[in-house]
């Protein structure tokens, strides 16, 4: 339906604009310009039919930025002032208008406004959006046209709907805005006071009340002590009545409203029944006599000078003395203190200790330091009984002990559990089998079991052992298994007993032990390299394979005869080339020591000063550069990380970590070395007397930053540090007897003592 402007809407005025048309489609109303879509009632045809905008930005003339559409370029930018109107009060005594303040926002996109007032609280006025943006037209005669962006500056006047506002300030976005369009905006005006206000002020002033205040003001202690309890562990004793019994109980005082809380600890399984809760939150008078009566707390008294009525629209008057007024003592925080004795309704409670948030507040309130506990009784269920150690029946024969125990200790048997944590650690791993493997020989008094050997394994994830006899030739003996893998307990032990016997550990599998396995005697005469290798990284569990610990015995044993010591293994040096064969320095050792050192103990010493040792296949120096070489390649700096993980694992700060946990760390750090590689580097740092590295020489070693080495040529280094092309080192023949002096270090102590 269209009308005619100039006739008023009523009916007649208008028509149908359907009439006589014959095409119903829907007109575009999108077009993508510059690829961005926009209504066609928002562009026109220009020069040369090319489509042009209405709008251009304001800050640069037409033609030298780029066309966008208003809506993109002043998006989300909207002019803010400050302004009042004048609202009429009818019949008010003392003023005949309010002023109320409110702003205008003008947004640049499409040219809307929005007027709101800012809400004041107990105004009486309903406050918030006066005017939802939209576009407003001028008053009459220029209805037609809209406010633009020209028409606000301070000072102007606006007619909203025949409501005038005055501008009177403005914020510094919209200052700078305007100033760049070249409009000077003046200086901020300053708003007339509201009459009301004013007004009601002065009465406020002069008027007193008729009654003073009687509330107690709480809500500033609420806001400040708010969450913030005092903590006291207290006791009740009412053992002397019949049936009575020690209570222990928990005190809690709240700063916020002077309160106090009251909980009891009951023990489990005690027999008691009740809640937790000993005495409710309330305040705590100090004396009790009797229930109080109603309206003993009130802010006020009432006079009784009206025998009746008074509650049928009479009158009653408040005393402002209170004379009436119970005034009730109450506990406050200055009562509580370790040691002191409260009356909670007739029950005398003892405050024996504090938290530490109650003592920091003592302390800082009150300058008080000493917080020794009071003694606590204890009632007689409470003292410690002996534990008894649960006893089984004895073994029967059946399965084993872990089976019989779990038939034992449940009603319904379940299966024995495993160390796992253990198997965990010690299982089979890759390459790294946990198992070590000693060559034996059975000690009997047949002559024909002498020639035989056998291969004793022990399966460090369990503590099991395996025998198999190795085929030998000609000697009537078939060979193969001879122990499956199982538990062995030590000889000499009661089989038949509630508690399962000794086993054979780990420490007692070293070269020259005897072990007595199920009646047979075997004679460990020798180990794999395997076995020998993993007892030297792990020396921390295998003291016969702690090279430090050894050297520290033989230091003892050789002070006094150092120097004839010394002497023979030059005697037996003709050659003067500073080795001896390893069965002279066996004998000299055990004649001095005797029985104080084991074969095992022996072969560690003589497979660290190998006089036959496999040479290394390049220096430190080389590998350090190709470590570095491998770092660059995969761009890897993070040792900063690196070093923190080391500390991690090192919280006692020693700098020193074991082996196996450098070589973890290195891994979860994804240091790009191969495991190989990484492995070798890991060789190149001593030990200590616990079998650990220094992590700081590690970290010197691996950081190209603060100490590059020399560029090197990259290498496949899979093939060339594999440890399957590792050759097996010689078999101990010499021994380099002056790297052991050097490290036994005895000369110094000679010539200390000496001198």
């Amino acid at each position: 339906m269209l009308r005619s402007a100039a006739l008023p809407l009523l009916p007649g005025n208008c028509f149908n604009s359907n009439i006589g048309k014959t095409k119903f489609h829907r007109s575009q109303q999108f077009e993508r310009i510059k690829n961005v879509p926009m209504l066609c009632d928002k562009i026109t045809p220009g020069i040369g039919g090319v489509k042009r905008f209405q709008k251009y930005p304001s800050i640069f003339a037409r033609g030298e930025v780029t066309d966008l559409p208003p809506w993109i370029v002043f998006d989300k930018q909207i002019l803010c002032f400050d302004a009042y109107f004048q609202e009429t009060a009818q019949e008010r005594e003392g003023y005949a208008f309010h002023v109320r303040k409110c702003k205008i926002f003008f947004f640049l996109e499409d040219g809307t406004i929005k007027v709101s007032e800012p809400k004041v609280d107990n105004s009486g006025i309903p406050q918030g959006t006066l005017l939802s943006r939209q576009r407003i037209p001028f008053p009459p005669p220029r209805h037609a046209d809209f406010y633009d962006i020209i028409d606000f500056n301070i000072g102007n006047q606006v007619e909203f709907y025949g409501r005038v506002f005055k501008i009177t300030n403005c914020d510094r976005f919209t200052r700078v805005f305007l100033n760049r369009l070249g409009i000077h905006v003046p200086d901020p005006i300053n708003m007339p006071d509201d009459p009301y206000k004013v007004n009601r002020d002065k009465i406020k002033d002069t008027t007193s009340a008729k009654n003073p205040s009687r509330k107690n003001d709480r809500f500033s202690k609420f806001l400040k002590y708010d969450r913030k309890v005092l903590r006291f562990f207290c006791y009740w004793d009412d053992r002397e009545s019949e049936g009575g019994f020690l209570h222990h109980l928990e005190l809690h005082y709240f700063l916020s409203d002077d309160t106090i809380e009251i909980h009891e600890h009951i023990p489990d399984n005690s027999g008691r029944e009740g809640g937790a809760v000993f005495c409710r939150r309330a305040r705590l008078p100090k004396v009790f006599k009797e229930l109080p009566a109603f309206g003993h707390d009130s802010p006020f008294t009432v006079l009784n000078v009206l025998s009746s009525g008074f509650t049928k629209g009479g009158r009653f008057i408040a005393d402002p003395l209170n004379c009436g007024m119970d005034h009730t003592e109450y506990y406050s925080e200055t009562d509580l203190a370790i040691g002191a004795s409260i009356n909670c309704y007739g029950r005398q409670i003892i405050l024996t200790d504090c938290d530490a948030f109650t003592k920091d507040y003592y302390r800082l309130r009150c300058g008080i330091e000493d917080f020794t506990p009071a003694e606590h009784p204890k009632a007689k269920e409470e003292m410690p009984c002996p534990m008894v150690e649960r006893e089984l029946p004895p073994y029967n024969g059946y399965g084993t002990f872990d089976d019989s125990a779990a038939h034992c200790l449940k009603m319904i048997p379940v299966a024995p559990q495993r160390d796992f944590v253990k198997f965990l650690k010690k299982d089979k791993d890759g390459f790294n089998s946990n198992i070590l493997r000693f060559r034996a020989s059975l000690i009997s008094k047949n002559p024909d079991d002498n020639k035989r050997f056998f291969i004793i394994s022990f399966f460090l994830c369990d503590d099991t052992i395996s025998v198999n006899e190795e085929v030998m030739p000609n000697i009537g003996f078939q060979g193969g298994m001879f122990f499956s893998r199982n538990k062995i307990y030590k000889p000499g032990q009661e089989l038949f007993v509630p508690k399962e016997p000794d086993i054979y550990t780990q420490d007692d599998f070293y070269v020259g032990n005897v072990l007595v396995l199920n009646d047979f005697l075997f004679m460990l005469m020798d180990a794999d390299e395997y076995a020998y290798r993993y007892m030297e990284v792990n020396c921390h569990e295998f003291p016969k394979s702690n090279i430090l610990l050894i050297l520290e015995k033989l230091r003892e044993a050789l002070k006094p005869v150092y120097k004839d010591f010394v002497k023979e293994y030059l005697e037996s040096d003709a050659k003067k080339c500073g080795v001896v064969p390893y069965c002279e320095m066996r004998r000299k050792l055990k004649e001095i020591l005797g029985d104080k050192i084991t074969e095992h103990e022996m072969i560690t010493i003589a497979r660290r000063y190998n006089a036959r040792k496999k040479e290394r296949k390049m220096d430190k120096e080389t590998l350090r550069s190709i470590v570095h070489t491998e770092l660059k390649r995969y761009l890897f700096n993070q040792f900063e990380r690196l070093l923190e993980t080391f500390r991690h694992m090192d919280p006692e700060r020693t700098c020193f970590v074991d082996r196996k946990t450098a070589y973890f760390v290195c891994r979860a750090a994804k240091v790009p070395i191969d495991k190989a590689l990484l492995n070798v580097v890991l060789e190149q740092f001593p030990v200590n007397e616990k079998c650990q590295i220094n992590y700081m020489d590690l970290m010197q070693f691996l950081n190209y930053k603060e100490c590059p080495a020399s560029a090197a040529v990259p290498i496949n280094t899979v093939d060339t540090f594999s440890e399957f092309k590792d050759i097996p080192p010689p078999p101990i023949g010499f021994v380099n007897y002056e790297a052991l002096l050097k490290d036994l270090d005895l000369e110094k102590d000679l010539k200390n003592q000496s001198g």
